[in-house]
């Protein structure tokens, strides 16, 4: 693809790689690094996390049991389900407990995005280094560049705004509010009590 567009554009007497760093000490190159640092950092924040939820449950037999639901990327949490208390099932009264919920559109979107935006700045910061000359001369390659950037700062903008709202619902999904919907929990003779989450602050960062 890359290639392609270089042919496209380059005109005779343009062609030619020469290495020059320059135009990363300009605010256009220095963007440009930028973008790719922070693209890394979005998708592995949320591509990379891994986390459980865990709940303390007594019922027959069994005292302040830990039961644990591990949830990770792409976040369908609607098909993670908790350990049972004890093999007997709090004597048949425990069924499978599901979580709520499934963010994997957005979490994917937002992923990819990041993936592809990595991918871009990699292609840019070529274009910027080795073909400087060509880029400078070249009146197509500045005008596809800002168009590209436009695009993609309004696709950054949408897809963190949807990976937000989804994060927050996963913490409502995952947090302590969930005891009410465990009907497992309204057994006679069994109590639930919340114990712990993992911390999100990798999945924070992704948002930032």
């Amino acid at each position: 693809w890359c290639g392609s567009l270089l042919a496209g554009l380059v005109s005779p007497g343009m062609a030619g790689l020469r290495v020059d760093f320059g135009l990363l000490l300009e605010p256009l190159g220095f963007i440009k690094v930028l973008e790719w640092i922070f693209s890394i950092f979005a998708f592995a924040t949320c591509g990379g996390f891994q986390g459980e939820t865990t709940l303390l449950v007594s019922c027959k037999g069994v005292v302040n049991k830990t039961v644990t639901a591990a949830f990770a990327y792409p976040f369908r949490l609607n098909t993670v389900v908790f350990s049972a208390p004890d093999p007997k099932r709090c004597g048949g009264t425990w069924t499978d407990v599901y979580l709520v919920g499934n963010f994997s559109s957005s979490a994917q979107f937002f992923v990819t995005l990041a993936v592809l935006v990595f991918l871009y700045c990699i292609a840019a910061l070529v274009v910027y280094i080795g073909y400087k000359h060509m880029y400078q001369q070249n009146s197509k390659f500045p005008l596809t560049d800002l168009a590209i950037t436009v695009i993609v700062a309004f696709l950054w903008l949408v897809s963190t705004f949807a990976w937000g709202k989804a994060l927050a619902d996963i913490k409502m999904s995952t947090g302590a509010s969930i005891i009410a919907g465990i009907e497992s929990c309204k057994a006679p003779g069994t109590t639930c009590s919340f114990a712990s989450v993992t911390r999100m602050g990798t999945l924070n960062v992704s948002v930032v």
